[in-house]
């Protein structure tokens, strides 16, 4: 079996873990908005990131001969640990409600921000239960500034999302005035923010595709324009309805972490004595089993019975939907990586300070500048928040690497 050992190489897992989790959010955001489903890209997410997990269950923890007091995966599946089976597979139940919420959450608060607080819930929270789990292994003195950092960061995501929807609102409000297209019919997309909302639920506009792909992203017209593509409907929705998502989201992962920890540490001493822990192999093997399973039976009622206005669906036009299928597994995929990479190195560095792959934001809000257009043609307001929030990004998850310590084994 394969362990990390030294600091060095921890620190690089969680770098790498960090790109592949701040990514495959992205491609969700990209799904949704080209009028994919979630229910769809959900189902074909989860199948990839188990099969993930079974690749590092099968490589990583069959590798050489097993170490003292660490048996190989095969070994392990034979033995009485029920106890820290069941820590895990609890683990992969949260994580697979918070992945499920963020989902929705992406639509209602934009990708940069739902990151932001998501993960500095997750830190603030789930950063300090692994400190004292860990047997304060990492730097108090350092950890807990670090841990200060994403504390700030959450009032600062939600000031971003505050200031930019008053922006995209102001921007929908002031494209009253007459547009035409190539054919020169008039359209009028309403007075007022309620006319837009109202023109968009009828379908009352057109606007023609050569036009619409001149529209500069972060004007009203694009915004227009997407709304009529994308799948969940989010013009007029509450702001409290997306950060009360995002807000459980946060608190989901906040738990799911921490629960890792004691399946694969057994702080609580729940093991008989004389059974080994479970390796980080075995444990992410019970936790990606239950995420699937829970995954799977929440999308497929939603398929029928879905949530937030989404049309209904069916087993038959999931499978018949190859619209961004490709995209959607290698979502799973980063996914199931991401965290195989960040529980390894939380093995050999602590898992509190593993928890800077919380960072992913960073990698975020990258994507959503790029990819999305997210804050184009903004007020300065705006970008003033959203540069002092990337930059408390960069300081906390420096300070919470610097934090880690070496596991005694």
């Amino acid at each position: 079996m394969y362990v990390v050992e030294d600091k060095d190489g921890a620190i690089a897992l969680m770098l790498v873990a960090l790109l592949c989790l701040g990514t495959w959010p992205a491609i969700f955001t990209l799904l949704e908005r080209r009028g994919r489903l979630p229910q769809h890209t959900y189902l074909d997410y989860s199948i990839t990131n188990l099969l993930a997990a079974i690749f590092f269950a099968l490589t990583f923890g069959q590798i050489g001969d097993r170490k003292y007091n660490m048996p190989n995966f095969l070994t392990q599946l034979s033995q009485d640990n029920w106890p820290s089976i069941l820590f895990a597979m609890a683990g992969g139940v949260v994580l697979s409600l918070g992945n499920l919420a963020t989902q929705y959450a992406l639509a209602f608060v934009g990708l940069s921000v739902t990151e932001v607080i998501t993960c500095s819930i997750a830190v603030v929270l789930g950063t300090t239960m692994n400190y004292f789990l860990d047997d304060r292994i990492n730097k108090a003195e350092i950890l807990f500034p670090g841990v200060g950092c994403f504390l700030v960061a959450i009032f600062q995501g939600s000031a971003v999302h505050s200031s930019n929807s008053a922006d995209n609102k102001e921007k929908l409000n002031g494209s009253s005035s007459n547009n035409r297209d190539k054919t020169g019919d008039c359209l009028k997309y309403g007075s007022t923010l309620t006319d837009l909302e109202e023109n968009l639920e009828s379908g009352a506009h057109h606007i023609s595709t050569s036009k619409t792909e001149k529209a500069k992203a972060g004007t009203a017209e694009y915004l227009i324009e997407l709304e009529k593509k994308r799948s969940i409907k989010v013009i007029g929705s509450n702001t409290f309805l997306g950060l009360g998502i995002v807000f459980f989201a946060g608190i989901c992962f906040s738990l799911f972490s921490p629960i890792f920890n004691l399946a694969t540490n057994d702080q609580w001493h729940t093991l008989k004595e004389g059974v080994p822990h479970l390796v980080v192999y075995t444990a992410f093997f019970y936790f990606s089993i239950s995420c699937f399973i829970l995954a799977i039976v929440l999308n497929l009622m939603f398929l029928y019975k879905p949530v937030l206005g989404l049309p209904s669906s069916s087993l038959k036009a999931y499978v018949n939907d190859w619209n961004g299928r490709q995209w959607a597994l290698l979502a799973g995929l980063l996914c199931g990586f991401g965290n195989g990479f960040r529980f390894m190195g939380g093995q050999a560095a602590g898992y509190a300070a593993s928890d800077a792959v919380q960072a992913l934001p960073l990698v975020c809000t990258f994507w959503g500048i790029v990819l999305f257009g997210e804050y184009h043609q903004s007020s300065k307001k705006t970008y003033i928040l959203l540069v002092s929030m990337i930059a408390m990004f960069i300081i906390a998850v420096a300070v919470l690497v610097a934090s880690s310590g070496h596991r005694k084994t």
